[in-house]
């Protein structure tokens, strides 16, 4: 679990049926030449013809880098946790210390409807992806620039000799980055990018938009962008429209499918994380690749990792009252909203409805990536 103080974060549609034609065909043609026919059918819808709930393309990054996106109808949920979801997540098994206030700004149940579709990443962005977008642009992260830093993990910690309270691992550090997150072992491309923000976030979006666009493969009157805070916890829940986990209430059930703090030694070390734990290994005690647990680890829609792995930026400014339906921005000291949990995080922390307002939008850290969606643009979006 992680605390204001370390983190610098706020606590307070249906497939249209097959036509006779389509049905002939499939007789007619060898087994081989039709799947494959079908996965360019699934890939790339035809034109006119609506996305069903599953659909999958590849968008080209170039390079041979590749970024796969699933398509999600609009449909309804509720957003929000119960006090019963709150109480667990402050006892024992969900970890976390009571009395913080931590949970308040998940609000209370309330109903929430999406709209419209839209197209989200299957996976948080990995260092790979991220890596094309800077060698294209040459862009510079807000970590790089001049008298930048970024929160990173701190070899030197060793939070077992206080009894009262565990001294958070991570500390500000100039000359660190998404190339570099201190990790102790190599950051490799398939794992998600971090020590990024919300401002070089949006830059990533917008590149890719421009990209997509100048290239004719950008669907008409859509763009990507970070998801809202409503698209991301209905995407997280995965057509559930209720539950702890996406999985559902229980946490043993969530052996196999999340990446959070588990029985996993530290790299180099005979301990584990110090704080509550899920009562297995999970492979990892840093971040692991993104969609490692394959087709367990997927959500209903087929999103993977998204409770655990890394907190996932979201487009909305943090209201402490709750997440809204509609996105929401304010004008004076804007908090950029994390969903998720991370590796690091107790299990109360990778519920559905936990929501962190960060520091501000140029602020990062190991523990924090992205997510991208490809949708309609939002009304009173910041200007990037």
């Amino acid at each position: 679990m992680e605390s204001a103080q370390s983190k610098a974060k706020l606590t307070p549609s249906t497939r249209p049926r097959k036509s006779r034609l389509a049905s002939s065909l499939a007789r007619r043609l060898s087994p081989g030449i039709f799947a494959l026919a079908a996965l360019m059918w699934v890939g790339e819808p035809a034109k006119g013809v609506e996305p069903a709930q599953g659909d999958a393309k590849q968008v080209d990054l170039g390079g041979g880098v590749t970024l796969e996106l699933v398509y999600l109808p609009p449909g309804e949920f509720t957003m929000g946790s119960t006090p019963e979801e709150k109480a667990w997540a402050v006892g024992p098994e969900g970890g976390w210390i009571p009395g913080t206030g931590r949970e308040k700004p998940e609000g209370d149940p309330r109903p929430a409807r999406i709209k419209q579709g839209f197209w989200m990443g299957r996976t948080e962005v990995s260092v790979g992806q991220f890596r094309r977008f800077v060698e294209e642009t040459g862009y510079v992260t807000d970590a790089e620039k001049p008298g930048g830093w970024t929160q990173c993990f701190d070899p030197q910690w060793d939070g077992y000799h206080f009894t009262t309270e565990v001294v958070h691992p991570w500390k500000r550090m100039p000359g660190k980055s998404w190339r570099d997150p201190n990790w102790p072992f190599p950051n490799l491309d398939v794992y998600p990018v971090v020590c990024v923000s919300w401002d070089d976030d949006r830059a990533f979006c917008t590149w890719l938009t421009k990209r997509e666009r100048e290239a004719g493969r950008l669907p008409e009157g859509l763009e990507y962008r970070l998801p809202t805070e409503a698209e991301w916890e209905y995407a997280c829940r995965g057509g559930r429209p209720r539950a702890f986990f996406w999985w559902g209430d229980e946490l043993e059930e969530g052996e196999g499918r999340l990446n959070i703090s588990a029985c996993d030694f530290l790299p180099g070390r005979k301990k584990t994380w110090p704080l509550g734990k899920a009562p297995w290994s999970d492979g990892y005690a840093f971040v692991s690749p993104v969609d490692h647990y394959g087709e367990r680890g997927r959500n209903g829609f087929g999103l993977a990792d998204m409770c655990g792995n890394v907190w996932e930026f979201v487009l909305d400014h943090f209201d402490p009252q709750g997440a809204h339906e509609e996105a929401y921005f304010v004008d004076k000291d804007p908090h950029p909203v994390c969903r998720g949990g991370n590796y690091f995080d107790v299990p109360g922390n990778a519920r559905c409805a936990v929501r962190l307002g960060i520091h501000s939008p140029t602020y990062s850290d190991s523990r924090d990536g992205f997510r991208i969606c490809l949708g309609r643009p939002v009304a009173g979006e910041p200007a990037k």
